[in-house]
């Protein structure tokens, strides 16, 4: 019987803990509890709008992202050389130059560099843009890989 007790008792704390973390965090640490004391919190209200989002900022001009499951297109893969490096930024560069619009990613998931290009919610649309970045010839290993991508909120 006490371990019933005991059972259900830390279930109802975890249902509390977890309703708690739900609310807003920022309201319930400034909230006045007798015997507790007093936390006052100053930030920049775009941090506020942020707590308990799953957008996050991207880039310097504020804008921001969602980030989810999607779809990339890996353009180059090398090893761990600063040639590789060099290699992944020069072909970056490349599709910049042939599709403006296409976000290029380039980054060292060890143990080598990676240039992948694009955010794509379905397979479909990663495999059009596959298909053009194949038809221009200059990319060696072109591919499709799943991976998290960024969908910007407007």
């Amino acid at each position: 019987m006490k371990r019933l007790l005991i059972l259900l008792s830390a279930c109802f704390l975890g249902i509390q803990i977890a309703s708690a973390q739900s609310a807003d965090i920022l309201t319930s640490l400034q909230k006045d509890v007798p015997g507790q004391g007093r936390v006052t919190i100053h930030q920049d209200a775009r941090i506020a709008a942020l707590v308990g989002s799953d957008a996050v900022p991207a880039g310097a001009d504020g804008s921001r992202v969602i980030k989810k499951a999607g779809y990339r297109i890996q353009v180059y893969a090398g090893n761990n050389t600063r040639a590789a490096k060099n290699a992944a930024h020069a072909v970056g560069v490349r599709v910049k130059e042939l599709f403006p619009d296409l976000p290029v990613y380039t980054s060292f998931d060890p143990p080598r560099w990676l240039c992948r290009a694009g955010d794509f919610s379905t397979i479909e649309e990663a495999d059009a843009v596959m298909r053009q970045l194949r038809a221009v010839g200059d990319f060696k290993a072109v591919s499709i890989v799943r991976e998290q991508i960024n969908i910007p909120l407007e």
